[in-house]
């Protein structure tokens, strides 16, 4: 995971349908928190395996805290396998509780909008943004928990 060069305003999710909340999200209405964006694939081993299950113990953990966990399916290969109707059946049988988005595609590219405007490598990512909407750290791959910990709490202990 790396630490951002320069504190950007996050890019807005451009997300086609939430799971887990009463209505869409937004990140402005986040403000105050700092927000871990999860973005994986349901048919990738290490978000299957280490990174989805870290966040959703990662939530138990925060919620109703000063921090939120927000995760996006990102579809960049095999779409024609990875439906919402696929992605409801994983989150229900996984028991996930976070709020998961669904990266919106515009036509003819397979690259959802929001996995470029983060400029994700792949999946599992996960970007840190603090208070005030900024990106902080970013990172590729599965993240250990302790560094992952470390650096949300560096976040949760800024003041301004």
């Amino acid at each position: 995971m790396r630490m951002l060069e320069t504190a950007t305003p996050a890019p807005p999710l451009e997300v086609s349908e939430w799971l887990n909340t009463k209505g869409p999200l937004a990140l402005p209405d986040l403000a105050g928190k700092v927000v871990v964006l999860h973005a994986f694939q349901m048919l990738c081993p290490a978000c299957v395996q280490l990174a989805t299950p870290q966040m959703q113990k990662l939530q138990a953990m925060v919620e109703g805290s000063e921090v939120a966990v927000v995760g996006l399916h990102t579809v960049f290969e095999h779409h024609a396998a990875m439906t919402p109707v696929a992605l409801k059946a994983f989150v229900h049988e996984n028991r996930l509780s976070f709020p998961i988005g669904i990266d919106r595609h515009d036509d003819g590219d397979a690259i959802p909008l929001t996995m470029r405007a983060y400029g994700f490598e792949g999946t599992p990512s996960v970007v840190l943004i603090d208070r005030q909407g900024r990106m902080r750290f970013q990172g590729f791959g599965h993240q250990p928990d302790l560094a992952l910990g470390v650096l949300i709490g560096s976040l949760v202990a800024e003041t301004a």
